[in-house]
């Protein structure tokens, strides 16, 4: 069994400036630090975080990473910033299989192509809002809309 939560960072500035470099606004940080609270009193202990590194989305992953005391790297991919649903897809495979829970943290629209794909979740999917899903595979490169499971929404 693999467990993913996915991600959208928070609340982001609205900003005229290069979107790579665009901060959580502090409504943003509020609202990840409660969302990693809410994570850690349900015992979420991820064996991998992997991030966007876009600003706003290594601040999100850095106040998950604290609230849960995940002592590892938090792994930053440069595909998760502007991805295409195929190549979230990819990243997602390519993950070790010694990974059983694994938070990923990025953007729309590729976040939300994802969880439409796999587990028809048509809702809009919100900044600082995480999903659940379970996929009933022993491996990363297996996952697939059929043995897909939603879970939940914002816990």
């Amino acid at each position: 069994m693999k467990t993913l939560y996915i991600m959208r960072h928070g609340e982001k500035e609205i900003k005229d400036i290069n979107d790579y470099e665009i901060n959580l606004t502090q409504e943003g940080t509020k609202q990840v630090t409660q969302l990693s609270k809410q994570l850690k009193e349900a015992n979420i202990k991820p064996d991998l975080i992997l991030s966007s590194p876009s600003i706003r989305t290594r601040q999100t992953a850095q106040i998950i990473a604290d609230e849960l005391n995940y002592e590892k790297n938090i792994h930053y991919s440069e595909v998760l910033y502007q991805a295409f649903l195929n190549e979230l897809i990819e990243v997602i495979t390519y993950t070790f299989d010694n990974v059983n829970t694994l938070f990923l943290i990025g953007h729309n629209p590729s976040i939300a192509s994802f969880v439409s794909s796999f587990v028809g979740f048509k809702q809009k999917f919100e900044m600082g809002a995480v999903l659940k899903i379970q996929f009933n595979v022993n491996s990363w490169l297996d996952i697939k809309q059929s043995n897909a499971k939603f879970i939940s929404y914002n816990l």
